[in-house]
């Protein structure tokens, strides 16, 4: 079993009632509220982060696979990246990655 630790919220009236309308543990269901808007967070700040990258990011993704997997030693690169297996991509400002048609 998780370890747990008891704290205390302060919530509206209404909003206590409206949560033992619908379950009779009123911890698991703040417990399963707090996890899906953790969740949701790190996705707004995953999109947000996609759409607007850090500079040094943006640089690194704009030299792209191949060009990295070129400026590998000789020694490095073999085996290393197969550059006939995945999917071609490339960063588009504004767009974040997209597949690149060939």
């Amino acid at each position: 079993m998780a370890t747990t630790e008891r704290v205390t919220v302060t919530l509206p009236v209404d909003l206590v009632r409206d949560i033992d309308r619908v379950e009779q543990n009123r911890s698991k269901f703040i417990a399963d509220a707090v996890r899906h808007e953790l969740v949701r967070r790190r996705r707004e700040e995953l999109r947000r982060s996609l759409a607007a990258p850090h500079p040094e990011t943006a640089e690194c993704a704009d030299e792209g696979m191949p060009e990295w997997a070129k400026s590998l030693p000789a020694e490095d690169a073999m085996g290393l990246v197969d550059m006939s297996k995945g999917t071609p991509i490339r960063w588009t400002p504004g767009e974040g990655w997209i597949e690149v048609k060939e």
